[in-house]
């Protein structure tokens, strides 16, 4: 890897592949615990839609990075302040979750596609983060 050369670990530069909006609200990724190499690499998948060498991986779309900007130009700059922060920690939140091995993992890509799909369904995409949210709080506390 390029980044290798300059000494830097994969997690120190892993945080960059979160978009600069979302940097100021979520845990840096170099301060994240992840269970695996493939777990870190799937959580990058899950922001950006690159595959990294994952194994049965769909590059590109969707990726959080492009549901945040989606999701941001639905709303008006008044409601823009409360969708980002709130959007940016829902997909930390799932992306952890979700890039976890499939045995352990309470968020799988059926659930992500749901997300999405009540996402690209609500007429208010503060409520459809809201929704979503909530689904979230519901799969990651019932017990595996």
């Amino acid at each position: 890897m390029a980044l290798a050369g300059f000494g830097l670990a994969p997690s120190a530069w892993a945080a960059e592949f979160v978009r600069d909006d979302c940097r100021t609200v979520v845990k840096a990724t170099e301060t994240l615990r992840f269970e695996s190499d493939a777990h870190e690499r799937w959580y990058r998948r899950f922001w950006t839609g690159a595959c990294d060498r994952l194994p049965m991986c769909m590059p590109g779309s969707p990726n959080w990075n492009s549901i945040v900007d989606t999701l941001v130009a639905k709303v008006g700059p008044a409601d823009r302040s409360t969708l980002l922060p709130k959007a940016c920690r829902l997909g930390q939140q799932i992306g952890l979750e979700w890039g976890r091995e499939k045995r352990v993992q309470k968020i799988s890509t059926k659930d992500l596609r749901a997300f999405k799909a009540t996402l690209d369904s609500s007429g208010d995409a503060l409520k459809g983060v809201e929704q979503v949210e909530a689904r979230v709080r519901a799969l990651i506390t019932q017990p595996r």
